[in-house]
């Protein structure tokens, strides 16, 4: 029996969670979890990077006050953005969130100024969204950011975090393949993208795999959580390379629906897919374990959804002055199955909206957006909870249907499953609408997914399982899939 521990961030949450790995089988068991909130500042909106650090230290308080022998570390978090430090190891300052406003207009700025689009492109092979961080770099740049200026070193999340538990510093593959500053056909930051914004390679640190040992963790950390040394391990740290290392696929003839806040469909590919095509639907071609590829598609997933439901919350207290009626209103009209039962009842496909407009990236209001689009494209405004739900269920559903056909364009193989991973997998409603939609067999699960590649890699680091698809094979021994077929 051996215990691993991940550090899982999310965009607006966090965890630590114990896995421990016995007979085949992986278990986990959440210690702590605490929230990520945005920090809005002078104009602009930052992560709390000392607060993460803080939580992680209390999580691993908690893991040694349990008497868990943890064998090794893992952290994951986001991607794109990054922290920068100083030529003293500290850091310059919390860093700017991806949906800080400072990028917008910059790629075509960047593209005018600097290198071309197709050349970015075709160099990369990723998405293009204002947020990469090749653009939040030029932005910083452009706008004499005075903490760019003086950084020493440049470092990812995950990178950054690791940094300051075990103080070595490297550039993690995975979460630096979300960047738009690596290249897949040399494996490393693209020299002439870097040339562009006036930095240096050895500001990221040296390429990291995952499954490499970063370092054991500092005295200080040490002698702060009650732990010995602990060696951190480089997992995927881009949240989504370990969940989709969590798929617990049998072959290869399979897509992903990493479903949650965002929603990512891809597969699995050896090598990168770049060309005119895939540049036109603006796919991305991100780092996977083992080499692969993860091809995919950013989707806007559960977002809409869950600002609606902060709305009407905010709606509710607004309207409810008694804090028990306020409860009891939020946990009866507001709770998952019911508006996801009532939507149900809703005639389908009355109103349909595209969740990857820019308009509902970071609105004031998304209801209020919603009806803006629904004014400008004549659909028939939704009016209440229900209808609102329905029809962003129903607007997903059909943009899953587009990208599924795309990704069978592009697979060298005929896929004949999705496997839908993450938060979204508990959505039984959406599951059948998506298998239906699809006409593929859908198999929901683990809602875990990112937690158990972390753990999983760990374990791969340290020799307890093998390959991708030994890894595969434990996670799909350990938990209960549900299936979905497509109704006739």
């Amino acid at each position: 029996m051996k215990h691993y521990l991940a550090i899982d961030l999310g965009a607006t949450s966090g965890r630590t969670i114990v896995g421990t790995l016995d007979k085949g089988r992986v278990a986990l068991e959440e210690l702590t979890r605490f929230d990520n909130p945005l920090i809005a500042l002078s104009g602009h909106l930052y992560w709390d990077l000392y607060a993460l650090y803080n939580e992680i230290i209390r999580g691993l308080q908690r893991a040694a006050q349990r008497g868990i022998n943890i064998q090794s570390i893992g952290i994951d978090t986001w991607g794109c953005d990054f922290a920068l430090f100083g030529d003293d190891g500290a850091l310059l300052g919390n860093p700017i969130a991806y949906r800080d406003p400072h990028t917008n207009g910059m790629m075509e700025r960047f593209f005018n100024d600097r290198l071309a689009k197709d050349k970015v492109y075709r160099r990369t092979g990723i998405q293009f969204m204002n947020f990469n961080s090749l653009f939040q770099l030029y932005a910083m740049e452009q706008k004499h950011n005075s903490a760019l200026k003086a950084a020493k070193k440049i470092l990812f999340i995950p990178d950054a975090l690791g940094y300051m538990l075990t103080g070595k510093a490297v550039c993690e593959y995975t979460v630096a393949s979300t960047s738009q500053l690596l290249n897949p056909a040399t494996g490393d930051l693209d020299e002439e993208l870097l040339r562009a914004l006036g930095l240096s390679r050895d500001v990221f640190g040296s390429m990291a795999m995952p499954g490499t040992i970063l370092g054991t963790l500092t005295p200080e950390v040490q002698k702060l959580t009650g732990l010995g040394a602990v060696p951190v391990i480089t997992v995927a740290g881009h949240d989504t390379a370990s969940a989709v290392a969590a798929v617990p696929a049998k072959d290869e003839h399979f897509a992903y629906l990493s479903s949650g806040t965002w929603s990512l469909m891809g597969i699995e590919t050896p090598k990168a897919i770049i060309n005119a095509e895939s540049q036109e639907r603006n796919f991305t071609n991100e780092g996977g374990i083992e080499g692969t590829t993860r091809f995919l598609k950013n989707i806007c997933g559960m977002w809409m959804y869950e600002c609606c439901r902060r709305e009407w919350k905010k709606q509710i207290l607004a309207e409810e002055h008694d804090e028990t009626k306020v409860q009891q209103r939020i946990s009866e009209e507001l709770s998952h199955q019911r508006l996801q039962g009532n939507a149900m009842k809703e005639a389908p496909n009355r109103t349909l909206v595209n969740p990857d407009d820019p308009m509902f990236a970071a609105p004031d209001s998304m209801l209020q957006a919603i009806w803006n689009y629904c004014e400008a494209h004549n659909q028939p405004i939704p009016e209440t909870r229900a209808q609102v739900c329905r029809c962003l269920f129903d607007s997903l559903v059909n943009r899953y249907k587009t990208v599924f056909g795309w990704l069978q364009d592009f697979a060298p193989f005929t896929i004949d499953t999705l496997h839908i991973i993450g938060g979204g997998s508990l959505n039984a409603y959406l599951n059948q609408m998506t298998a239906n939609a699809l006409g593929v067999r859908v198999l929901a699960g683990p809602q875990e997914g990112t937690a158990l590649g972390n753990i999983m890699l760990q374990a791969k680091a340290n020799g307890g399982v093998g390959d991708i698809w030994d890894m595969r094979r434990v996670i799909a021994q350990s938990i209960t899939l549900k299936e979905y077929q497509p109704n006739k």
